[in-house]
């Protein structure tokens, strides 16, 4: 029998305060070994649905991680024109398979668990890199933005938030933090407004040139880009790099191929882990220094929190068992 949970089932299941920690311990895992992470392609797809150029990105990130009782298959969908639809640009499922017997054990909506965990990634990056308390820049106003604040606010004390984006999403998104999180929000009207006097920023978009400019970035100020996961995509400019005392990704190897990386002379070998700064390993060398976290994604982070998530699925009965 296998377990499908849709995404109501998963919000259901799934709070950032549980999660934390989840993802705390598979980045600590993947920096000591402990995670089975084949490399994750990605290749355009949609040409000639509506002309010769493709619609959007599909992506495949297994994984597995020591000790767990299930390994993770994502299969995820990235596609800009869904916000001319009405449609999330991220779509995911994952499936999650027994790692004793290769039986299937759940198919689950994985939308949600890819919001969330990335969240948590700006989350815990701030919890241990970011002076407080937290003056949160959001360069993007979409779901992932919203994901990143929740998932800070939770890790960090934030004090406030300010919202930049080209449309007029970024006023809609800015009511719904300030509702949500009960912390002074606003829509910024450009981005050097958005990060000005902000100790924490994040980009969260699918930009393919620089989002906000490097000289607006105060001393001692965390840049968090989750956005850029291809050469093509970029979202900090060479000058934000020149200015980090420190440059942390969550994969050095796959951080170092996107276009914010391409753009500079680092290399995957000039990129600290994160995990490093989870595990105690490294760290923020002084209270000026600018810092920056690129994050492309990691599988593992999926096969722990799609774990997490099914097992409290089985402990509370939620969702359906079909059999194949």
């Amino acid at each position: 029998m296998v377990r499908i949970l849709s995404d109501a089932d998963v919000a259901s299941l799934l709070d950032v305060e549980s999660l934390l920690p989840v993802v705390r311990d598979a980045f600590v895992k993947q920096g000591r070994g402990e995670v089975e992470r084949p490399d994750r392609p990605h290749f355009p797809v949609g040409a000639g649905l509506a002309g010769d150029d493709p619609l959007g990105t599909g992506l495949v990130m297994p994984a597995y991680v020591h000790g767990a009782n299930h390994y993770a298959t994502k299969l995820v969908a990235v596609h800009e024109g869904n916000v001319d639809r009405g449609l999330p640009t991220v779509n995911a499922q994952i499936a999650l398979t027994d790692a004793e017997t290769g039986e299937p054990a759940a198919f689950v909506a994985g939308t949600r668990i890819t919001n969330a965990r990335t969240g948590c990634i700006g989350g815990l990056a701030a919890a241990e890199l970011a002076p407080a308390p937290v003056e949160l820049a959001l360069v993007g106003a979409g779901t992932q933005a919203r994901w990143q604040a929740r998932c800070i606010a939770e890790a960090t004390e934030l004090e406030s938030v300010r919202v930049y984006s080209p449309s007029d999403s970024k006023r809609e998104c800015a009511e719904e933090l300030e509702s949500e999180l009960g912390v002074p929000t606003r829509a910024a009207e450009s981005p050097r407004d958005a990060v000005s006097n902000a100790n924490v920023v994040v980009t969260a978009t699918t930009a393919t040139s620089p989002v906000f400019p490097s000289d607006g970035l105060e001393p001692g100020a965390l840049v968090v880009a989750v956005g850029a996961f291809t050469a093509e995509m970029r979202e900090l400019d060479r000058a934000t790099f020149e200015r980090a005392d420190e440059v942390y990704a969550d994969v050095p190897d796959e951080a170092a191929e996107i276009g914010d990386l391409r753009a500079t002379d680092l290399e995957a070998d000039d990129l600290v882990p994160l995990s490093d700064v989870l595990d105690g390993r490294a760290g923020r060398d002084a209270e000026s220094d600018i810092v920056v976290v690129e994050s492309v994604g990691t599988a593992a982070l999926d096969a722990a929190a799609g774990e997490h998530v099914l097992e409290r699925a089985e402990a509370t009965g939620v969702g359906r068992e079909v059999a194949l």
